[in-house]
């Protein structure tokens, strides 16, 4: 292990990359140092990858640790290396139509690793992909969403196990829609829901759908439901927040890190962890990276198994 203020050179997929402060701890909670977050990132990546492809990638940095302070990060970082994919769109919901947003396209490990050497520990990316272009990101269209997303976000006292509840409600109306859809809890507070698309829906579509979806569960469900972003309403209820279907919205990836107090990570998860998770109060936890690429070894990726 380098020493804290050690800066080396690593190659990665043939690229030459600095990476630096290896042993710096940036979970505390755990002593959980950078060095074991880039190893998590290098383990994880043939099953993050598919996930972040084609999607600007929004980035939040802590780079004092989890315990100081953190910013977004849309733009590519200044000092990037030439080889680093990007895209320059104009930024989806901007009130002008003029402002643009040169984003990383993360698609390959040597990437990935520049971004957590940054420490970007959580990666956000939007519901739909960058389609066309050459590799200066040039000629590029935005694809119409590939896939639904509903976040499930609890108002304390409500938690996991309430998320779960309502997450079995949500599975069973998208199912009368003919959608399957994939759980993921946040690694946070939640829980996301995911389904796919076809590509045969706008963004706004998308968002109107997802909105009616938690409006009607609302109504089945007041004391348990919530669709509307009021603070006063939310304790012991789960928001079912549909927003994040808007084009300029984005989503914590599957698999990535959360700033958290510990290296949790937005992780897939069963129906029967779900179901179970329903039935009994204390059953249902957000996971860690260790456990995370310990179920990747042992189950493959959820995700995309669970969306067929």
């Amino acid at each position: 292990m380098a020493a804290a203020s050690e800066t080396m050179t690593v190659e990665v997929e043939g690229r030459r990359l600095k990476v630096s402060n290896l042993d710096k701890v940036l979970y505390p909670a755990t002593e959980t140092t950078k060095g074991e977050v880039l190893h998590y990132y290098a383990q994880v990546a043939s099953t993050l990858l598919p996930h972040l492809a084609d999607r600007p990638v929004t980035r939040i940095r802590w780079p004092n640790g989890v315990e100081g302070q953190s910013f977004f990060e849309k733009n590519l970082p200044s000092g990037a290396p030439g080889w680093l994919p990007a895209v320059t769109i104009d930024a989806p919901g901007s009130r002008s139509g003029n402002d643009e947003v040169t984003y990383p396209l993360v698609g390959d490990v040597a990437t990935l690793t520049y971004l957590a050497n940054l420490a970007s520990l959580e990666l956000h990316v939007p519901q739909w992909r960058i389609g066309g272009g050459d590799e200066g990101g040039e000629g590029h269209e935005l694809l119409p969403p590939d896939r639904l997303v509903i976040d499930l976000d609890p108002g304390p006292p409500a938690g996991l196990h309430e998320c779960a509840r309502v997450a079995l409600l949500v599975r069973d109306r998208l199912a009368e829609l003919g959608m399957t859809c994939a759980p993921v809890t946040s690694g946070s507070k939640g829980m996301q829901l995911y389904a796919t698309l076809d590509g045969s829906r706008d963004s706004d579509t998308v968002r109107d759908l997802a909105k009616e979806i938690a409006q009607e569960l609302t109504k089945a469900e007041p004391d348990l439901v919530l669709w509307k972003m009021t603070r006063s309403m939310r304790p012991g209820k789960v928001l079912l927040d549909w927003s994040q279907n808007v084009a300029a919205k984005t989503t914590i990836s599957p698999y990535s890190l959360r700033g958290r107090t510990a290296p949790f990570v937005a992780a897939p998860r069963t129906w029967e962890e779900i179901e179970h998770g329903a039935e009994h109060e204390d059953a249902l936890r957000q996971l860690q990276m260790s456990e995370v690429l310990e179920r990747i070894d042992s189950e493959g990726d959820l995700f995309t198994l669970q969306l067929g």
